[in-house]
């Protein structure tokens, strides 16, 4: 569906059935470069079994209107003006990556608007290496190729979509190909200046899970730990093998662990 969120267009993905603010809300936040094509098979899932969903297009990405928005900070009251767009009173904000930085600093933020966090393939600080930022901001294909190589495990690489036919890695570049100029930068540049969350852990007072690849080499598992750690009473699962990019990747253990 359509919203118009501060002013600009907004799609919001609903996983198949209309938002219905009387459920219990969640909303699935993309990470950087990608769009709301990413939560396909777990937005199904919620909205199928009692929740309301909505997958948002961060503006600038997907079928959103605007530029893209240019620090974690203002990402995360976007998500805010997102919930009061729709009538929601709360909702369980579970984000990937960027996303992940998102729906923490979105908790810290706006406490009020927030029942529930997951975080997925998360860190304190997500440090971007020079020659990927660099490549980004020329538009180049090499930080396409940096984001897919590096943000699937090992084993992804070799195949092992649980849908026939798919292939993970060129799914993923698919995708970031589709990407505006400029936004996978911008969304980098975010995440690379980001120096809050341990600050908005520190505010989070909400159930938490973290979930993170034992084998992720964007955001290694050791320091998602260190950001769980400064979350009060968080809950952490590790999936063995896997890398980055979990909702590909893992689908059902990542459903798993969201629901536990």
């Amino acid at each position: 569906m359509d919203l118009s969120v501060n002013g600009l267009q907004a799609f919001v993905a609903t996983g198949g059935r209309d938002f219905d603010s009387k459920l219990p809300a969640v909303v699935l936040i993309h990470g950087a470069g990608f769009d709301h094509s990413a939560w396909a098979l777990h937005s199904r899932w919620f909205a199928h079994h009692g929740f309301s969903v909505l997958v948002p297009d961060l503006p600038g990405h997907g079928r959103s209107a605007g530029p893209p928005l240019r620090s974690i900070t203002v990402m995360a009251d976007w998500t805010a003006a997102l919930l009061t767009a729709v009538g929601a009173v709360k909702a369980h904000l579970i984000g990937h990556s960027m996303g992940s930085l998102i729906a923490l600093e979105t908790t810290a933020r706006h406490p009020e608007k927030v029942s529930a966090l997951g975080l997925i393939g998360t860190a304190a600080t997500m440090t971007v290496g020079p020659d990927l930022l660099k490549a980004a901001e020329a538009n180049d294909e090499a930080a396409i190729d940096m984001v897919s190589i590096w943000g699937l495990g090992f084993a992804a690489e070799l195949g092992g979509s649980l849908a026939p036919g798919l292939w993970m890695h060129g799914g993923a570049q698919r995708v970031l190909q589709h990407c505006p100029s400029g936004v996978l930068y911008s969304d980098l540049a975010a995440c690379n200046a980001y120096s809050g969350a341990l600050a908005a852990a520190a505010k989070v007072t909400v159930p938490t899970t973290l979930i993170l690849g034992e084998r992720d080499m964007m955001t290694p598992a050791k320091a998602g730990k260190a950001l769980a750690a400064a979350i009060t009473g968080a809950r952490t699962v590790v999936l063995s093998g896997a890398g980055h990019m979990l909702m590909t990747e893992r689908p059902d253990e990542l459903l798993a662990a969201i629901r536990g």
